[in-house]
């Protein structure tokens, strides 16, 4: 089977991590679930690379790569910094971390969707994937999807 791993970085003190970290990875948990479920016909299996960071490293919390290419650089994504309320909880002092804006709005998370669209662009099977009824279906067998 080919792979396609998707790598997450994010702040980890004591085994926790920040709100925002904790909506991305519920997120990616079930995009990996899904993707695992679309493409096994395919041959490929999503595998998860989970890279836990200390304080020091919290600018580079909460990015997200597919076989090594940041999703800001495979898809239309913006990255920015704001002020995080729970990262600043969790080290004890004021810090800002990474917040996107994809499809126009501004995310603290990654969404499901962009992890989604970002595999499938990665596999070249974007077109293929559609949730809207009669459209062609990445099965090839109609429109399941």
């Amino acid at each position: 089977m080919k792979a396609l791993v998707i790598e997450w970085k994010h702040l980890d003190v004591r085994g926790n991590t920040c709100d925002r970290c904790g909506e991305t990875e519920m997120n990616l948990l079930g995009e990996i679930a899904y993707l695992n479920d679309f493409l096994a016909p395919q041959g490929v299996v999503v595998e998860l690379v989970e890279t836990k960071l200390d304080p020091t490293q919290i600018s580079e919390s909460n990015a997200l790569f597919v076989n090594g290419i940041p999703i800001e650089e495979i898809l239309d994504i913006e990255v920015f910094e704001n002020s995080c309320d729970s990262c600043s909880q969790l080290v004890d002092s004021e810090v800002c971390c990474r917040t996107i804006v994809y499809e126009k709005k501004q995310y603290d998370e990654i969404p499901a969707k962009a992890i989604r669209e970002a595999a499938l662009k990665v596999l070249r099977l974007e077109k293929t994937q559609s949730n809207s009824r009669g459209s062609e279906c990445a099965c090839g067998k109609g429109s399941c999807c």
